[in-house]
């Protein structure tokens, strides 16, 4: 055994997060408490990812157990530990006097104690995305930390995806409005990333531009209004300027509330839908305050609906731009009725075909990493899918700025020629909703 080998016990969560988590503790052990497999067996129905991800979760459990016990543990593959299922362990004195109910978070800490004591002086260490468990493990005594694989590691990197220079010749920002097909970037004392947007700034004058990896040229973004949508600062318009782009396949659009993600990647896909058999626009359903969709009264359509309201809020917007009577207002009431676009909750996009569509992911922000990744890993040939969200409202209780999807996806794609990523800064929903986001 190596000398500072660990042993690393699993919270169900951690599962449900990454069902591949089991490979990502590189030589340490993995000890896998029995109350995990009862709680995966209640998750195991069901057509939501965390419903797929406890199935899939057991059938490898299946596969590597194979015709064989766990007793002594499974190896897990060449440079990595083994595997072992710990059965149900009687709550010490300790635990008893501080966590007197049986539930399965304190059964899990039980069963971590156990372990502590037993492979003394081995580390450890329980491994949970619930805040509040580990706290719990360590007021116990028992090492506890974050599953930290997919997790971002420079959070302000990732949002530097437009740049503004102020040492830019007048000279050359004349001529980048005299040549519409753009200036070469060895003209640019500039190292930009594929897909990257500037502010540029002279003594004089000023451009925006978007750096073309497929031309190597640097073009001039200009001002488009978008079905009925005028962009009101540059973020808006390297948006709507990216949304557009035929060759970028894959755009995450972040920033706080009120900035006009939704609103824009909206707007861009009806200006676009003859080039698109469908526009689905879907946001994952997370209710506030943990309270479950049951307690909403009706049946199923209304009770996703508190939910789905702000998707329509953002059509009708874009609806009150035009006159009730006008070719765009009827073309998107015929849209609506013809199914040709589709708001709806993720849960029921799935099993869709994604083949060219135009597929906007809201609140992407309360996705796993691995939920991202199963989305995009569908999308067909001619797909542009848009995650849009804001990294400060995470609703789900496991996620945080630096483990969900939209961060990760961020982190991951920049640099691809098909991916670009803007970060909207200013709300323009209105002087009151601004003034709440930066202040409250």
């Amino acid at each position: 055994m190596k000398k500072n080998k660990k042993i690393f016990v699993i919270d169900t969560n951690v599962i449900l997060h990454d069902y591949t988590c089991l490979y990502n503790f590189q030589e340490n052990d993995i000890v896998l408490p029995i109350v995990v497999l009862e709680e995966l067996d209640y998750l195991k129905k069901g057509n939501d990812l965390i419903n797929f991800h406890a199935r899939e979760f057991t059938r490898e459990l299946d596969k590597l157990s194979g015709d064989t016990l766990f007793n002594g543990g499974k190896e897990l593959g060449k440079g990595l530990g083994k595997l072992s299922i710990e059965t149900g362990k009687p709550f010490s004195d300790q635990l008893k006097a501080s966590f007197p109910e049986p539930t399965p978070d304190h059964r899990i800490l039980a069963i971590a104690e156990h372990v502590s004591e037993k492979k003394k002086p081995q580390q450890v260490i329980l491994v949970s995305k619930d805040i509040n468990l580990r706290m719990k493990a360590k007021s116990l005594g028992i090492m506890a930390q974050d599953y930290t694989t997919d997790k971002v590691a420079d959070l302000e990197q990732i949002h530097k995806d437009i740049e503004t220079v102020d040492s830019i010749d007048d000279a050359l920002i004349s001529k980048f409005y005299e040549l519409h097909d753009g200036i070469s970037i060895t003209e640019f004392k500039l190292k930009p990333k594929p897909h990257q947007y500037y502010i540029l700034k002279g003594q004089k004058s000023s451009a925006l531009a978007h750096y073309n990896p497929i031309t190597k040229l640097m073009e001039r973004v200009e001002k488009h209004r978008t079905y009925g949508i005028e962009p009101r600062n540059a973020e808006q318009t390297f948006s709507i300027d990216a949304l557009n782009r035929p060759e970028i396949q894959l755009i995450a659009l972040t920033g706080k509330a009120g900035t006009g993600k939704t609103l824009l990647a909206l707007a861009s896909a009806l200006h676009q839908e003859k080039k698109f058999n469908q526009i689905l626009l879907a946001r994952p359903i997370v209710p506030l305050a943990n309270r479950d969709m049951g307690f909403l009264p009706g049946d199923v359509k209304e009770k996703i609906l508190p939910y789905m309201q702000p998707l329509f809020d953002n059509l009708s917007v874009i609806k009150n731009q035009f006159k009730a009577q006008s070719k765009e207002y009827m073309q998107i009431e015929e849209m609506l009725k013809a199914e040709k676009l589709v708001l709806s909750p993720l849960a029921y996009i799935r099993g869709r075909s994604l083949s060219n569509s135009f597929f906007i992911v809201d609140e992407a922000q309360n996705l796993t990493p691995h939920e991202i990744k199963t989305i995009i890993t569908r999308a067909g040939e001619g797909t542009k899918m848009v995650f849009t969200g804001d990294i400060h409202q995470i609703d789900s209780p496991y996620l945080d700025m630096k483990s969900n999807g939209l961060s990760y996806l961020a982190d991951r794609m920049k640099g691809q020629d098909i991916f670009a990523h803007v970060n909207l800064v200013k709300g323009e929903r209105s002087y009151l909703a601004e003034l709440a986001s930066n202040l409250l």
